[in-house]
């Protein structure tokens, strides 16, 4: 079954339950998954890594929310934290630092001796989008090219 098979079904569950909160909540992975297939043409096949995009990115707006969300709107900041824990639900794991730094040196090492930040972000983004935070990602590359 695939990643998108099981948010629906997640989303169904939701509905049964009468959780409007968590419901929406799913239901916005889920748009956004749609989105993007159709943005790339893959309407009839949303694949795991779609998905996998769609909520990493769901997750990094939501975060951006909570944290943005001013201290005297306790209400819209819970709210945002619910949707966000939600979210982290189906997130796929991400890489540590040292995952990444060893990942790098492991596949990329001869991208990696050119100490070229920016040759080394283009040939490891591809590898690793979705799988860990991009800055952490930067900051990992950065760190080899000292």
């Amino acid at each position: 079954m695939s990643k998108f098979e099981d948010l629906q079904k997640e989303m169904v569950a939701a509905m049964k339950a009468r959780d409007k909160e968590r419901k929406e909540a799913i239901s916005s992975l889920v748009s956004a998954a749609k989105k993007i297939a159709i943005d790339e043409g893959a309407r009839e096949n949303i694949t795991d890594e779609i998905v996998d995009r769609a909520i990493v990115k769901e997750h990094k707006a939501v975060k951006e929310q909570v944290e943005t969300c001013p201290e005297s709107r306790a209400d819209l900041k819970a709210e945002y934290s619910f949707r966000l824990s939600v979210i982290e639900e189906f997130l796929p794991k991400q890489l540590s630092r040292e995952e990444i730094i060893a990942l790098l040196n492991e596949k990329f090492a001869e991208v990696v001796a050119t100490k070229n930040k920016g040759q080394i972000m283009k040939a490891v983004m591809g590898e690793l989008k979705g799988k860990a935070d991009g800055k952490l990602i930067s900051q990992a590359v950065e760190e080899l090219c000292v």
